[in-house]
This record gives structure tokens, sequence and C-alpha cells, in this order.
């Protein structure tokens, strides 16, 4: 999912965790940020936050899925610059 969030040049602002049980029972945990989340190891870092109120699992475990959405392209580490219209 980075990968190819990387190839098309965005960045994401909220992190969801998604962990569906063995009795197909599922629950949906995100968390939204001011700024876009940096990197894969942010990432794992928020999923893992995420998935900490959780445990310990009540049950078997049949998917665990993290995605990033309210995605926005990705801007250059200088910024950018913005025109004024004066």
């Amino acid at each position: 999912m980075w990968g190819h969030c990387a190839r098309a040049g965005l960045l994401g602002r909220t992190a969801t965790l998604k962990v569906k049980y063995a009795d197909f029972q599922q629950v949906t945990r995100s968390r939204s940020f001011a700024a876009p989340v940096a990197g894969p190891e942010q990432l794992a870092l928020i999923a893992l936050d995420l998935l900490r109120p959780l445990l310990p699992l009540p049950q078997g475990v049949r998917l665990l899925g993290v995605s990033l959405s309210d995605l926005g392209p990705a801007v250059e580490a200088g910024g950018q610059q913005l025109a004024l219209g004066l």
C-alpha cells in the first residue's frame, strides 16, 4: 500500500486499522492527523497504537488490515510556495 502511494506521489492524513475476527465480526479504528503520515515506519507505529487497546484479542483473527486515506499530493521537503494573487 505504501509503495503504491509513493509511486502515485500521494500522502494520507488518516490511518485505519481493520480487524476481522474468525466469527466474521469486525472492528475498525482510525486516527487522523493535521499533517500527512511521513512514512511506512510512522504508519506501522500508528497501526500498533490502534491495535494495542484491542489486546488481548478475544478470538482468532482472519484479517488484519491497515489503510491510509484523506489522500493528497506529496509536497517536496522544501514546502510549496503559494501565490498571493496581489
